[in-house]
């Protein structure tokens, strides 16, 4: 008998709980940066479509990297309106 729903992937990979929020950011925003300079690096190797394609995530990363940016700042707005 086939399953409805397969099993979930196994997760090789865990965040530690007690991690601030702001290291969180910092470490996200790190993060896509090396996947944002990785995916430019990768693109202007190649040609055509695939140049295209891989440009088009980069600017995907981007966007994440903008948004994370903007979530760090309004971190450290509140922790200091706190303070």
């Amino acid at each position: 008998m086939i399953k409805p729903t397969p099993n979930p992937p196994v997760r090789l990979f865990t965040v530690t709980d007690g991690i601030s929020t702001e290291d969180l950011l910092v470490n996200l925003s790190e993060t896509l940066a090396s996947a944002n300079a990785l995916s430019c690096d990768l693109a202007f190797d190649l040609e055509g479509s695939k140049r295209e394609e891989l440009l088009g995530v980069a600017q995907l990363i981007e966007l994440a990297q903008l948004l994370a940016d903007r979530v760090h700042r309004g971190v450290g707005q509140v922790s200091a309106a706190s303070s």
